[in-house]
């Protein structure tokens, strides 16, 4: 048998979106044999080259999807399990023990919950010497007045635990917004007068300038193995969101936050794979903490394009204690999602009044020839198109014309 052969099979839970199915290509490109699960026959994932096997989960985070995947687990093997979703990983977490032959490669319940609170993200984030931004967690009205009548606006609101605050809000009618923007204590008490109902109030973080800063670890055993870092060229919604574009940044570059972020996972007690977000502003040097991620990130094909090994890393060392062979670090590269920016575009030319940051620079001819002239630059890769795997770009642009 060939190597290859002998392999046990990675599952990857979640390949709807760039996200899977980079993982799939990664591990694919390996050579390791990678069961792709979705959670609709539309997903992206499924038209890749480098899939294996393609399965169907029909009732995810529920018991009789935790039976679907023992049965898909007893068709294709012992194996273990990547995920991408907050979600589904709190799931899984809490059912680690009932996947029959699958493994699923998790944090710990107690780190993870720790990244899921931003309140205590940023505790431990201060405690380590990391900048964080000026914060309050109101929990009742009175403290939302004394927020009002203290505290250094402009500021930004932000759910500490979006998805524990999600059912409560949509029970009451109240849409879930991630992130908004207030520039006066009175704009404030309007904003926060909304939540009255379910009595529960967003964190009021201090507005901090720059742009997206993103550090990419692997730790194992208290060290960090691998590490990548970026930043973003634009993001959507434009005031700041997701990277629609973002650029690899050499690992000699911010040296000394890069041993902050490592102390901060070390203090968590992080194990695998993570994100730590800061907001950087160029103007002034200051890196501030936004917050933790303990998944597979949006960005995540620039580090699979970069060789950062992400994936890889999580099969071959927290699943089988082997140490994967990787290849130097390309730093050169930019990845970009083109119809997230064409819908960027749209905004800043035709709706800049929708950009919810106020100061947000509006510059749409530099924004046009940026978006036009990086069809041009050869350090440039993308999301989902990929000419090595050309369906998942197919069943993307079917998706998106409703096809």
């Amino acid at each position: 048998m060939t190597d290859k052969q002998v392999r046990p099979p990675c599952y990857v839970l979640g390949i709807e979106t760039q996200i899977g199915l980079s993982l799939v290509r990664e591990l694919g490109e390996a050579g390791v044999p990678v069961v792709g699960i979705a959670t609709g026959d539309k997903a992206i994932g499924l038209q890749s080259r480098y899939l294996a096997h393609g399965e169907i989960l029909n009732k995810p985070r529920t018991d009789a999807g935790l039976a679907e995947l023992r049965a898909i687990g007893e068709r294709h093997g012992a194996g273990y399990l990547l995920t991408v979703s907050e979600a589904n990983t709190t799931w899984l977490i809490e059912n680690r023990d009932r996947l029959g032959v699958i493994t699923p490669l998790l944090p710990s319940k107690d780190a993870f919950a720790i990244v899921l609170d931003k309140g205590r993200t940023l505790e431990a984030a201060e405690a380590v010497g990391i900048d964080v931004p000026k914060s309050a967690s109101p929990a009742t009205w009175a403290d939302v007045e004394r927020v009002a009548a203290s505290f250094p606006f402009p500021a930004v609101l932000k759910w500490s635990d979006p998805n524990g605050v999600a059912p409560a809000l949509h029970a009451a009618g109240i849409e879930l917004v991630k992130a908004e923007y207030v520039y006066t204590a009175d704009e404030f008490l309007r904003a926060a007068a909304r939540y009255r109902p379910v009595e529960m109030w967003p964190l009021v973080q201090e507005y901090c300038p720059g742009v997206g800063l993103g550090q990419f670890f692997f730790m194992h055993e208290g060290k960090a193995v691998r590490r990548f870092q970026h930043l973003r060229v634009a993001e959507w919604p434009p005031e700041g969101g997701f990277s629609s574009v973002c650029d690899g940044v050499p690992l000699d570059q911010f040296k000394d936050l890069q041993e902050k972020s490592i102390r901060l996972l070390q203090a968590i007690g992080w194990e695998g794979v993570a994100m730590v977000e800061y907001r950087y502003d160029p103007a002034s040097g200051r890196a501030v903490l936004m917050e933790v991620n303990g998944r597979f990130w949006g960005s995540f094909p620039l580090a699979m394009y970069s060789g950062a090994g992400f994936g890889l890393l999580a099969y071959s060392l927290q699943g089988q204690g082997v140490m994967p062979s990787l290849p130097a670090l390309r730093e050169n590269l930019r990845c970009r999602m083109v119809a997230t920016e064409i819908k960027r575009l749209r905004r800043i030319l035709l709706q800049p009044g929708l950009i919810r940051d106020r100061t947000f620079r509006v510059r749409p001819v530099h924004e046009v020839l940026r978006f036009v002239g990086d069809f041009l630059r050869p350090s440039v890769c993308y999301y989902v198109w990929n000419l090595k795997d050309v369906k998942p770009f197919i069943r993307d642009v079917r998706n998106a014309i409703g096809v």
